[in-house]
């Protein structure tokens, strides 16, 4: 195989690898010797060197990546700020969570009074709740609380920031259900 034909294989190789590749790797896919893949990926190296794609010699392989002069325009692709949009449901499950927690899914439906199973799903995969482990009631309930980014994107240093609850339970569940528009709050 010529090289230029298994340049161009070695970077879509590259490309593609989400770790680094072993040159013993490439040497039983590509059916070439160690040394000539060596030499190969050397020199794709040193061509690439100083441009916004450039392939790097990690952890005792070749891994293709971004130059890391570029890093911080590269983030704001990979890791762009986004508005967090909270649907109702999502904000009245979000404040149970937050002023109850550690909470189970069962608790927070018993509060809601309707299946809040995708809401808390939704809350979990924008990161604003987490699972904290397992009750030891019957059937092993996840226990969720709010997380890092709750904290973050409500601009609190901690829960401990939260506006306070009245102390008797009667009064939060009337507080929660004002939130969820059942009842006029009291005067």
């Amino acid at each position: 195989m010529e090289s230029a034909r298994t340049k161009n294989i070695l970077e879509s190789l590259l490309f593609v690898a989400r770790e680094p590749l072993a040159v013993d790797r490439l040497e039983a896919l590509l059916a070439l010797p160690q040394e000539y893949l060596t030499g190969l990926l050397e020199e794709m190296a040193a061509e690439l060197q100083g441009r916004g794609v450039q392939i790097f010699k990690v952890a005792g392989g070749y891994l293709m990546g971004t130059n890391p002069e570029n890093v911080e325009y590269v983030e704001k692709i990979l890791h762009p700020k986004e508005e967090t949009r909270l649907s109702a449901q999502a904000l009245e499950t979000l404040a149970i969570i937050a002023y109850k927690q550690p909470v189970t899914r069962v608790e927070i439906e018993r509060v809601r009074g309707v299946d809040s199973g995708w809401v808390i799903d939704s809350l979990v995969a924008k990161k604003l709740v987490r699972e904290v482990g397992r009750s030891e009631a019957v059937g092993r309930p996840y226990i969720y609380a709010t997380s890092e980014e709750f904290l973050r994107h409500f601009g609190l240093k901690d829960t401990a920031n939260l506006p306070p609850l009245p102390s008797s339970e009667a009064d939060q569940e009337t507080i929660f259900k004002s939130a969820l528009h059942e009842t006029e709050p009291a005067n």
